[in-house]
């Protein structure tokens, strides 16, 4: 598994500003959510910290061997206040990892709680490893 991660910069996609005079559409900046990656002879387990993101906001896709985490947390202000200072103000995260063709995407199992994305991804059985039985007995035939 190949983490590509990166702070990175695009067009937001929900600013539209095709309209003559329209103010260009402000850079998106997505942040890399912190990241822990298991892997025993079964697969690999990941948990992503992704606080404050509720399901309708999570993305994740697999393609071409690509994993990509894409999310937005929501953070409610409560009604009739007027936030005086924000650090956090609707952050974006993305996090993009290349899979080896040993694991079967087809089963990969994600669950959300409490801010934390699980990822179980299974090996192939194909690509579990397996032990190999080793004999002693007999000299080698010379030829």
């Amino acid at each position: 598994m190949n983490d590509s991660t990166e702070r990175a910069t695009r067009e937001s996609h929900t600013d539209v500003a095709s309209r003559e005079g329209a103010q260009p559409a402000k850079p998106l900046i997505r942040t890399a959510p912190a990241v822990d990656v298991f892997e025993d002879s079964h697969g690999i387990t990941l948990y992503a910290d992704l606080p404050g993101v509720p399901r309708e906001k999570l993305d994740v896709r697999v393609q071409d061997g690509s994993l990509n985490i894409e999310a937005e947390a929501v953070i409610p202000t409560p009604p009739g206040l007027r936030p005086q200072h924000d650090e956090v103000r609707h952050p974006h995260f993305w996090r993009a990892f290349t899979l080896s063709p040993d694991f079967d995407v087809s089963r990969i199992d994600a669950q959300l709680r409490d801010g934390v994305l699980k990822l179980t991804i299974p090996r192939r059985e194909g690509a579990k490893p397996r032990r190999i039985e080793v004999r002693v007995g007999q000299t080698y035939a010379q030829g």
